[in-house]
């Protein structure tokens, strides 16, 4: 299985909403051209800032043709799972593939609180479910509450041949090293998910990262790892530190607005978080805009 194709910044991108919460396309068309012509080297479809757990089926499906649609081929586009069912998972899982998803991410299940067996067999489910798509395995403790092991993810990595790599967001890089220690003679993809620890992730032996930040600002984000493989690790280090309070000023706002609230900001138009959420206002929305701007990434501001 080619899994080459696995590598560099991928952005979970951003589910634009009419005000009836249905997916609007035009506006994910141009967010899709817009990361593509940032330079990303890849798409994730429902991360979870892509709001994956407001979605319905129906939405999922309309909204993945439409991103692989206007992808084109230029970008591998990943489908996000994040059901707690295995049957759901694999009922999404497969729905990806026959559309032309590259790839599957999938989170652990949010809310129980599975033994490292349960785990095993939920995952693995999953993947022979769609034996010919490589499948990420996406941890997330921050999230769901708890984290895989190490043990678990080595197992997975060495015995279902298409779970071929994972996204790391646990944010503890003794965690994510230890991820890639133990699997790296497999050539398993080990990505980061933090986006203030993009080079920290990639000089320990990632891939790449899944990083939000890429929505707004490609051109810088994609330098870190571009440099980072080009050598220049100190023009790498220079572009994640410049990354780093404008990515820490979006803690003001609550969970996941703050990508919303920066990519409007940019001048994006990318229009509201789903309901019970709402966008920010008056002092959070400065604070992003002021670390935006001391950075020089502030494009045409939106109204605050």
């Amino acid at each position: 299985m080619n899994t080459d194709f696995i590598k560099g910044i991928i952005v979970p991108i951003l589910t634009p909403i009419d005000e009836n919460e249905n997916i609007d396309e035009m506006k994910m068309r141009q967010m899709v051209n817009h990361v593509i012509e940032g330079g990303v080297h890849g798409i994730l479809a429902f991360g979870s800032n892509g709001e994956f757990y407001s979605i319905d089926d129906d939405q999922m499906e309309i909204g993945l043709k439409i991103m692989i649609e206007e992808a084109a081929g230029r970008v591998p586009v990943y489908m996000g799972i994040g059901a707690i069912k295995t049957s759901k998972c694999i009922k999404l899982a497969q729905m990806g593939v026959k559309l032309g998803a590259s790839g599957v991410s999938v989170l652990q299940p949010m809310f129980l609180k599975p033994t490292e067996e349960e785990l095993y067999k939920h995952f693995k489910s999953i993947a022979d479910s769609v034996p010919e798509t490589p499948m990420l395995l996406y941890n997330n403790p921050g999230r769901v509450g708890y984290t895989m092991s190490a043990n678990l993810v080595e197992k997975l990595a060495r015995n279902v041949e298409n779970i071929i790599g994972m996204k790391d967001s646990s944010g503890d890089m003794t965690q994510t090293s230890e991820f890639i220690r133990r699997t790296r003679d497999i050539n398993f993809k080990v990505l980061g998910g933090k986006d203030t620890l993009i080079y920290a992730a990639i000089t320990h032996g990632a891939v790449g990262c899944i990083a939000t930040t890429a929505n707004m600002f490609p051109e810088l984000v994609t330098s870190i790892y571009n440099k980072f493989i080009e050598g220049d690790l100190a023009g790498s280090l220079e572009q994640q530190y410049k990354l780093h309070p404008v990515r820490l000023s979006m803690d003001k706002a609550s969970f996941p607005v703050a990508t919303k609230d920066m990519a409007n900001l940019m001048g994006l138009d990318i229009g509201e978080p789903f309901k019970p959420n709402m966008s920010s206002e008056g002092n959070v929305l400065e604070i992003m805009k002021n670390e935006m701007e001391k950075a020089g990434l502030l494009g045409n501001v939106a109204t605050a």
